[in-house]
């Protein structure tokens, strides 16, 4: 039987995704990213040019440098998706109190691990993990819609936030913050939201097949639901770099 969907002025294509159903390309393209981040790139090909004896062949090295920059490729689409759940999360959540706790609060938990795969170490400030980043954008939505009336306020309040992401360092910087901003602020505008936020992404255009998924979106949460499942979304990070990590002591000892 042949499926029929229609398009509406505000979706390019057929609606068949649900938001459980991005969440999982976003976590499934993320973790194929921090392979080659954690497991490859600071692991194999830095224990190769450190000349360490856990080190695979030059050969296999080689190899592994071009499969991590293929899969990086891919890693690519996982921040805009992840971007585009934030904005659905705030118009749809029922407590956004708790939602931007909830962010903060993982937000801290994540550093620990993040810390450690970056750099080895308990503390790394040159660089914070992407759950600020999607904190301060959240941030930047309550404001835009508390001070509604009052473009003046919204335009401090964005500036502000701006410098707070450009000082903090977290991933993906002051770009990923604006970019958090088009997401929201094109919410309503499927095309116009795939064409101007492709267009900012071009430093990074292999992040701009995201808009694939994000408009066959059918505005439907899909058949897993529950808090258990959305915490374990939440929880999937942390603890995913954290296993990687130890993957790479493990076998680098770096």
């Amino acid at each position: 039987m042949k499926a029929n969907f229609s398009l509406s002025k505000k979706q390019l294509l057929p609606p068949v995704l649900t938001s459980g159903a991005l969440k999982w390309i976003a976590l499934i393209t993320m973790f194929i990213d921090h392979i080659g981040a954690i497991i490859l790139e600071k692991g194999a090909i830095s224990a190769y040019n450190q000349g360490l004896s856990s080190a695979f062949s030059y050969d296999t090295s080689v190899f592994l440098s071009k499969l991590d920059f293929f899969i990086r490729q891919i890693g690519r689409v996982s921040f805009p998706i992840f971007c585009f759940l934030l904005v659905e999360g705030f118009y749809h959540t029922s407590n956004r109190k708790k939602y931007a706790l909830r962010l903060f609060l993982f937000a801290c938990i994540s550093e620990i691990p993040w810390n450690f795969a970056q750099n080895g170490t308990l503390l790394y400030p040159d660089k914070q993990n992407v759950f600020f980043t999607l904190f301060l954008g959240y941030l930047a939505f309550c404001l835009v819609e508390r001070f509604e009336k009052n473009a003046s306020m919204q335009l401090v309040c964005m500036l502000l936030l701006l410098a707070v992401s450009y000082f903090l360092k977290a991933d993906y910087g002051y770009k990923g913050f604006v970019f958090l901003l088009i997401m929201y602020w094109l919410h309503q505008h499927k095309p116009a939201q795939a064409v101007i936020g492709s267009c900012w992404l071009i430093y990074e255009w292999k992040a701009c097949f995201a808009f694939i998924p994000l408009n066959m979106y059918n505005e439907k949460r899909g058949f897993i639901q529950g808090k258990w499942v959305k915490y374990l979304f939440y929880a999937f990070y942390p603890v995913h770099i954290a296993i990687l990590t130890v993957i790479r002591k493990m076998w680098f000892g770096i």
